[in-house]
């Protein structure tokens, strides 16, 4: 099917790593035309290449801490600048540190957790307002987890996926007579593909097994209907899909998990 998406303007937070280059190489395959906004700067390059390798009619690589303020009005006057507008922003940007709550006591923790998965979203989110109301036309889609439905060992993570949920939503009610459309995926636990996948920075950098070791692992894989762990590819194509104008036009303020069924909001 051609979800109409050849030559559209994307911004993709947080695209150098699993999730994030999953969704990079989703809109790559599509022929988008693709800034990659990362704090590490080395992966994002990497991911870049791979993007053009699949067939994106550009990608372009911004460097930023998008917690910093101005950085995300920064990525996206990139995509504006060089493309004239923006037809797409994925708010991927994520972190996260796996603790039972009552153990999970360190506030600079939840500090960063919270500037990491919610103000660069919020932050991102306004900026790209302003040029998709020009255009009468836009997609947003916010990358959210499972954790957001309540779910061990991720409380303050879960927190700020849930805070996503209601930012969504509000974006889809206010700015809906703007043509523009707000969506949220909730992915399932998404190993990375290899260590070409992740970059230093990355959550998964410090190894598989200090994030969810096989035990951890099967036992979620126990409450899975489909049997089967989802995978950047699987996510990818739920916000390609998303995204399409053409596809999904009357599709916003929706909450789609995307788990083998884990969770089904």
């Amino acid at each position: 099917m051609d979800l109409g998406l050849h030559a559209s303007r994307v911004l993709v937070t947080g695209g150098g790593s699993n999730i994030g280059r999953g969704i990079v190489h989703g809109f790559a395959r599509e022929g988008s035309r693709i800034v990659i906004s990362d704090i590490d700067g080395a992966q994002a390059e990497r991911v870049r290449t791979e993007a053009l390798e699949l067939g994106a009619t550009e990608a372009q690589v911004h460097i930023g801490d998008l917690t910093r303020p101005g950085v995300a009005d920064a990525a996206v006057q990139r995509a504006c600048d060089r493309w004239g507008g923006l037809d797409a922003v994925v708010n991927n940007a994520g972190w996260s540190v796996p603790g039972f709550i009552a153990e999970d006591t360190d506030r600079a923790k939840w500090q960063r957790t919270v500037e990491v998965n919610l103000y660069t979203a919020i932050a991102t989110t306004q900026a790209a307002i302003s040029p998709m109301r020009a255009a009468g036309v836009g997609s947003i889609v916010f990358i959210a987890s499972d954790a957001a439905f309540g779910q061990i060992r991720q409380g303050v993570y879960g927190a700020t996926k849930a805070a996503l949920i209601a930012l969504a939503r509000t974006t889809a009610r206010e700015h809906g007579r703007h043509g523009i459309r707000s969506n949220v995926i909730c992915p399932g636990l998404v190993i990375p593909d290899g260590p070409e996948a992740v970059g230093e920075a990355s959550l998964w950098a410090v190894g598989d097994d200090a994030v969810f070791n096989d035990k951890q692992i099967e036992f979620l894989r126990k409450d899975i209907p489909l049997k089967r762990l989802t995978t950047a590819a699987d996510i990818a194509n739920a916000v390609v899909w998303i995204s399409s104008e053409m596809a999904a036009r009357q599709v916003t303020g929706q909450v789609f998990s995307v788990s083998g069924g884990y969770t089904m909001p």
